[in-house]
């Protein structure tokens, strides 16, 4: 009885691992694409990878850092605004900088009102006073000279008359009453001359240098406001109010590097694509006039044809795509850029990597 049961658990057993063997021998039904990969559209066709840029002359975007440090204090656009040339986009705190001015602009008013003051002279009222006292010097003279006669003429007659001592008082203060007209007089040719050229010419340059110093400081307090130096489509505001920034950008806290603070390019009608070329595929490329190209959107099975703009003429190691500033292998690419009208089915935008092949000889 023992035996038997041993013989069935056995044959159980048996027949568990035949069906086990079976079911992971069985393959699983592979899964269909997500979307079919990009195929080749030319016979002797190139691939690149691409990545989309706002249709520009030059460069890939407008890359705006402000030439001030401080923190934020106004944000007056959102991304994806279109904004004309001059627009202000952001402030940053001017306080110091605003106050800087008004003590300049105060100096600068201050020394042009000095230098009028000196232009208007002689004053009036001083040239009056200097009249009245070059008439009571006269009088004083004349007093003084009708004292010395009468007291010459009395020595004349009666010697003992006069003493000695009064005759020389009287003559002596001739002497000093003739001497303080004198002084007086020029006194009244200085105040009637008005201001001294030099004084006139010293003022005048405090003036413009202040006049400058206040301009310079406007100047400065003018780049605390950051404004468009374009027509264009706001891609990326790096900063938030409060924020600080410096002429070498806004920290990205995800990247933990200094980002350009506001980033700016044309609007959305009319984008580019920049294919880079390997450097040992450059040799088939075909001749520019007759070059053409199709990209296609990662992840869909969209594409677009391409129409050729330029050739930027240097070759250049592969970091725009891979972002690797010491690679093992040092890959070279030559940029070939191609224009494309953006339908409003497809949803594309700058810096988004996509395939594209060109034509090849």
């Amino acid at each position: 009885m023992r035996s038997k049961l041993i013989f069935v658990a056995s044959g159980i057993g048996l027949v568990l691992a035949l069906i086990s063997a079976i079911i992971s021998g069985q393959q699983p039904q592979p899964l269909p694409p997500a979307f079919n990969p990009a195929a080749n559209p030319y016979a002797k066709g190139i691939y690149a990878e691409g990545i989309i840029e706002s249709n520009q002359t030059h460069g890939e975007n407008i890359n705006i850092y402000p030439e001030i440090s401080g923190p934020v204090t106004e944000v007056l656009v959102a991304e994806g605004a279109t904004v004309k040339k001059g627009d202000a986009l952001l402030r940053i705190d001017e306080s110091v900088q605003r106050a800087t001015v008004e003590q300049l602009q105060s100096q600068a008013d201050a020394a042009r009102t000095m230098l009028a003051e000196l232009k208007a002279e002689p004053r009036r009222e001083n040239l009056d006073v200097a009249t009245a006292q070059v008439d009571n010097a006269r009088a004083t003279l004349k007093n003084a000279d009708d004292q010395l006669e009468k007291q010459e003429r009395s020595y004349a007659l009666e010697p003992k008359s006069v003493s000695r001592d009064a005759l020389d008082n009287a003559r002596n203060a001739q002497k000093i009453a003739a001497t303080n007209l004198e002084v007086i007089a020029k006194q009244y040719a200085l105040t009637k001359a008005g201001a001294w050229i030099y004084d006139i010419q010293n003022q005048e340059k405090q003036y413009v240098a202040l006049s400058k110093a206040y301009a310079s400081a406007a100047a400065l307090l003018a780049k605390y406001t950051i404004r468009a130096p374009a027509d264009g489509m706001v891609r990326s505001i790096q900063a938030a109010v409060g924020s600080y920034v410096s002429p070498t950008g806004a920290y990205d806290s995800y990247t933990q590097g200094m980002d350009p603070l506001i980033v700016m390019s044309a609007p959305d009608e009319n984008l580019q694509v920049r294919a880079y070329i390997d450097e040992i595929l450059i040799d088939r490329l075909a001749d520019p006039s007759k070059l053409a190209g199709e990209m296609f959107i990662r992840g869909t099975d969209k594409h677009v044809a391409l129409t050729f703009v330029r050739v930027q003429p240097f070759v250049s190691p592969k970091i725009e795509l891979s972002d690797e500033r010491q690679e093992l292998v040092d890959v070279r690419v030559l940029p070939v850029i191609f224009r494309f009208a953006s339908p409003k089915s497809l949803h594309v935008y700058p810096g988004q990597l996509v395939d594209v092949y060109v034509s090849a000889q």
